[in-house]
């Protein structure tokens, strides 16, 4: 049975940041795309940022954390990070790890492609 557990969420303030993580298991934790998703009320799930598990570990971002989040992995504890900061108040969601079994991370933002999330962890910047 496929597991992700995220973790490191919290309330910050502005200019602050965050380390997410998110803990696979059950699953085959090398050559795949990883991916972090965040969703704020009311509006769909965007994608944050994405990292390939294996060989060149090539990481991809949405514009507006570029700069400012790093996605990073640790294979031997199957264990994929998201470090964030300078904190905005439009960073404020609940962030998800998603995984999929499909080679490569093209199209790594689509969250129909992905079939495995975790529940997710609130994250809440205030100004």
């Amino acid at each position: 049975q496929v597991q992700l557990v995220e973790s490191g969420g919290g309330s910050v303030q502005a200019g602050g940041s965050l380390t997410l993580s998110c803990v696979i298991s059950g699953f085959t934790y090398s050559g795949n795309c990883m991916a972090w998703f965040r969703q704020a009320p009311g509006k769909g799930r965007e994608g944050v940022a994405s990292i390939w598990t294996s060989g060149s570990s090539s990481t991809y971002y949405t514009a507006s954390v570029k700069g400012r989040f790093t996605i990073s992995q640790d294979n031997a504890k199957n264990t994929v990070y998201l470090q964030m900061n300078d904190l905005i108040p439009e960073d404020t969601a609940m962030y998800y790890c998603s995984t999929r079994v499909q080679w490569g991370c093209g199209n790594w933002a689509s969250a129909g492609s992905y079939p495995y999330w975790g529940r997710g962890t609130q994250v809440t910047v205030s100004s």
